[in-house]
């Protein structure tokens, strides 16, 4: 699906890009051409009908990477007399709620374990005990273990209770089903180099539309005033600040590519069959995934370090990367693992390519075992 000779990034983004996705950043854009600005107009057209959003949703799009577009989300279309629930089930999870915290929001921390997923009934019992919880801040897929949250059980919830419902979908939107139809949410932010498999740059919050126009003057930022930016494009077609040109064409290719796969379904289908042929290579050669399969996202999975004293992640990783695939380090607490991505312009084969990278690292390396360590006490 791709050319050249550079290394197979196995991450959840930045990821590898299709030839056309790069070619698209061959050529210089003015930032207030009206030809930009239509590239501009037409993309956050087509990312709004990727979640069915029609004319009741629109998009903000925002420079920088997809965490500047979860601030600007929370710290515009949460009050300051808001306060946010989030259920925090890992690190991009508890991201949230240390941004809550600098935006002076105040937050209901609801933890639950790595290996957990954040369920409809524990949501509901939160909110039910504190009345005073105006938001819910909802990872949908929590890459720092790679599951899966409920975010559709949980938008039922929001939606009874009357919550405004904030997803944080960077590593699921364009991969896994979400229609505004059918799971309601307030807000979804996603960015330009995940599942899009388009380049990072532009972060992006899809919001609802009487949602975005109450939310004027909340904003704590005047680079992340999402109303603002609304306003002022709907207004001219123009970015308010220089835009990140190259980003934006990128983005414009990938989404064409996208849509000529066949959309989410294909591309859900494209990462799931990924997922899966990784899973099956790695346990061949004795690797057990962090995760139950009934949790486990399309999107990266981790697995468990083996335990044997041959084995040092960053000799690991250099030896893998030398054979072409870049993988990434784990992100949990309580026991070691390292995470391999199945997204981006790649396929099962690309997934076959890597469990014979890491078989003849193990050989390599002489790893005897990769029995997992015993957990942290």
């Amino acid at each position: 699906m791709i050319r050249g000779n550079d290394p197979i990034l196995l991450t959840p983004g930045p990821l590898t890009t299709s030839l056309e996705t790069k070619q698209a950043m061959l050529r210089d854009w003015g930032s207030w051409d009206a030809a930009f600005n239509q590239m501009t107009g037409s993309v956050c057209r087509d990312l709004v009908d990727i979640v069915s959003g029609g004319d009741q949703y629109v998009c903000v799009p925002l420079q920088g990477s997809g965490t500047f577009a979860v601030e600007a989300a929370i710290g515009n279309l949460v009050p300051r007399t808001g306060r946010v629930l989030v259920p925090n089930n890992g690190a991009y999870c508890a991201r949230i709620v240390r941004i809550c915290r600098y935006l002076n929001r105040a937050v209901v921390d609801l933890a639950i374990a790595e290996d957990r997923p954040a369920t409809a009934a524990a949501v509901e019992a939160a909110l039910a005990a504190d009345a005073s919880i105006t938001h819910v801040a909802l990872v949908h897929c929590e890459t720092g273990a790679g599951l899966r949250n409920d975010l559709e059980g949980i938008a039922q919830v929001c939606r009874v209770r009357g919550k405004g419902l904030i997803v944080d979908a960077m590593s699921s939107y364009a991969a896994l089903p979400i229609d505004v139809r059918t799971t309601p949410f307030e807000a979804l932010v996603g960015a330009s180099g995940k599942c899009l498999e388009g380049v990072p740059g532009m972060g992006f919050v899809i919001a609802r539309r009487e949602a975005l126009a109450a939310s004027a003057g909340t904003a704590h930022s005047l680079a992340m005033d999402l109303h603002d930016q609304h306003v002022y494009m709907e207004r001219t077609t123009q970015w308010r600040f220089t835009p990140p040109t190259h980003v934006v064409a990128a983005l414009r290719a990938a989404v064409d590519q996208f849509i000529a796969e066949g959309g989410q379904p294909a591309r859900g289908a494209r990462y799931a069959a990924n997922c899966a042929t990784l899973i099956e290579g790695m346990r061949a050669l004795g690797f057990r995934p962090f995760l139950e399969p009934a949790v486990q996202a399309p999107i990266i999975v981790t697995f468990h370090a083996p335990s044997d004293p041959a084995y040092e992640f960053s000799s690991f990783y250099a030896r893998v990367r030398a054979r072409g695939y870049i993988l990434y380090p784990g992100k949990l607490t309580q026991v070691e693992t390292f995470r391999v991505g199945c997204i981006g312009a790649i396929d099962a084969n690309e997934m076959r390519n890597v469990v014979a990278a890491v078989g003849a690292t193990l050989q390599e390396m002489g790893i005897g075992s990769v029995a997992p360590a015993l957990r942290a006490a």
